[in-house]
């Protein structure tokens, strides 16, 4: 069963959050993560409102490393920031307990407002715990359950497997660029082979498409 959460982390101490506080904008959203040696974190931010945005105000705040400009897209500025993060914060970007989002979080300076889906409640919990082991308040604003009780999948035509295995991708970063966990590795977790599960997550990358894109087709679901 999966977990959807509405999530607020209230914290000075959380990644990007003194930047918003930093720049006149109301917020920020980052479009990626992605982590690199040194106890850094890699973003790629975007801002509605350039005119006071520059590499000189994005790299003001002691955490900023490194900001580089990638330019501007659909009226948005984009930057790429380098930001330092303590050993006990990156526990809660690991790979096994940190949520899939939904969408780009939102960064504003009370916080990151997202929403994000867990494996399961216990993965829901523990997340909790390590946020607030490591001043985290987590504030949930909503939550709702999978549709794991539907024998014939989900709304979009999954089987309970194929969203469990996509799930799984997404949570560990298998869709991120570049990816931070094998297909061999998914297929551990999973107790499957790595054929079966590249079979099992093309399948369902194949039948969400073809739902999401209004294909009326009859698409094969056994795993």
């Amino acid at each position: 069963m999966t977990v959807t959460a509405d999530l607020v982390l209230r914290s000075d101490s959380l990644p990007l959050v003194s930047v918003a506080r930093a720049i006149d904008v109301d917020e920020l959203e980052h479009v990626h993560r992605g982590r690199l040696e040194s106890g850094r974190q890699l973003f790629i931010a975007q801002f509605d409102d350039a005119a006071s945005v520059s590499e000189r105000t994005l790299a003001a705040p002691d955490d900023v490393h490194d900001v580089t400009s990638l330019g501007r897209a659909d009226g948005k500025a984009i930057y790429r920031l380098e930001i330092e993060v303590d050993d006990g914060l990156q526990r809660v970007y690991d790979a096994d307990l940190d949520g899939a989002p939904i969408e780009p979080p939102t960064v504003r300076r009370d916080g990151w407002h997202e929403t994000k889906v867990f494996k399961s409640y216990a993965t829901l919990s523990e997340f909790q715990s390590v946020c607030e082991e490591n001043g985290i308040t987590v504030d949930l604003q909503s939550i709702t359950t999978g549709l794991a009780d539907d024998d014939d999948g989900s709304a979009y035509g999954l089987t309970e497997r194929q969203e469990e295995a996509l799930t799984l991708a997404l949570s560990r970063g298998y869709y991120e660029t570049p990816r931070t966990v094998s297909a061999a590795e998914l297929a551990d977790e999973l107790g499957i082979s790595q054929p079966s599960m590249s079979d099992l997550l093309r399948r369902a990358e194949r039948q969400l498409l073809a739902s999401t894109l209004g294909d009326q087709r009859e698409l094969a679901s056994a795993d």
